[in-house]
């Protein structure tokens, strides 16, 4: 994260107060992000919803105010940041950090907009009608993050072939997409003769217990499932991969720049950006009913060569040549 992008975000946010309190007075709209992480580990995601929102014509203390909401990973105060929002009577609210705020803000309102921006299927996690006709008052934008974890497991598979005993690391405080994970990995794993051994993380403590795991069992990679605690911290893991020598992949590029071996995913900056262009069409006057949810279907494999080559591993030619990008 960039210096001068997190004090940026830490000035508009200790403005949120004054500036909404004149916003709402002068009949300025009004934004209400509410995020699960951090405001400092999210700037680069903020700063995309807000490119999104200008894309749609609306400038942040110019003619549109936003006031943030964080849980800094403390999940049960989700709920309460949510009604905080509802109270103030905000014109929409926009959801930074995956389903479970979504959830929230969901629970909190049927009257106020929101706008999601989700790695998962918003049907079948309990956000949307269908993606075509949301209906209700939700809508956003979703990226085939967790739905490639099982391609995830594939790519490391022939990155590595040797490793016949493969983790996967999950988020057990987030159940709904860690339940679902560890089934479709275990299913793609019995197809290919892996072995998978789910782990559990859900604070920083518990990362060198996974990595002490790992060579108990023996294992020869690791899959880091798709979570935002997970995404929020991809270079401490990426580092972590590289001190224990454990070939891993994840979904997000800071993973592979920072050291990890393998990412295919998403762009979450195009996922972060649309919420915001969505944020302003309903400032305009759209309905979330009316508007469909966006699928950006865009995927990216990157790899990290000079990791690779540490790890004593050649990459294969087809799997380099199907690469997007090749970090050296």
């Amino acid at each position: 994260m960039r210096r001068r992008e997190f004090i940026t975000l830490l000035g508009s946010a200790a403005a949120t107060w004054p500036l909404a309190a004149h916003a709402q007075q002068s009949g300025m709209p009004v934004v209400g992000l509410l995020g699960s992480p951090s405001a400092q580990i999210y700037a680069a995601h903020v700063a995309a919803f807000r490119q999104g929102l200008q894309e749609a014509g609306y400038h942040e203390g110019q003619n549109a105010a936003i006031e943030y909401r964080w849980a800094n990973d403390q999940y049960d105060r989700l709920p309460a940041l949510a009604a905080e929002l509802v109270h103030r009577q905000v014109a929409v609210i926009a959801v930074i950090g995956g389903l479970l705020p979504a959830l929230a803000a969901k629970a909190a309102t049927t009257r106020i907009p929101i706008v999601f921006a989700t790695s998962g299927d918003p049907v079948q996690l309990g956000l949307v009608a269908s993606l075509s006709k949301p209906g209700g008052n939700l809508t956003g934008a979703t990226a085939l993050n967790v739905q490639v974890v099982p391609k995830r497991l594939e790519l490391l598979h022939e990155m590595v072939p040797t490793a016949t005993i493969i983790a996967l690391l999950v988020n057990p405080t987030n159940p709904a997409f860690a339940e679902s994970l560890s089934r479709d990995v275990q299913a793609a794993a019995r197809a290919l003769a892996l072995q998978i051994h789910v782990l559990h993380a859900s604070t920083e403590r518990d990362f060198e217990t996974v990595f002490a795991t790992l060579v108990q069992l023996r294992a020869g990679a690791l899959v880091i499932g798709p979570d935002t605690f997970f995404t929020a911290r991809s270079e401490q893991l990426a580092a972590l991969t590289v001190r224990h020598a454990v070939p891993a992949i994840y979904q997000n590029r800071e993973f592979t720049a920072a050291g990890g071996l393998m990412s295919y995913g998403g762009s979450f900056s195009d996922l972060y950006r649309q919420a915001g262009v969505y944020t302003g069409r309903i400032l305009k006057g759209d309905k979330p009913s009316d508007l469909p949810v966006v699928q950006s279907t865009k995927v990216e494999l990157i790899i990290n060569l000079k990791t690779a080559k540490a790890l004593g591993i050649t990459v294969p030619l087809p799997l380099s040549g199907r690469a997007d990008e090749l970090i050296e």
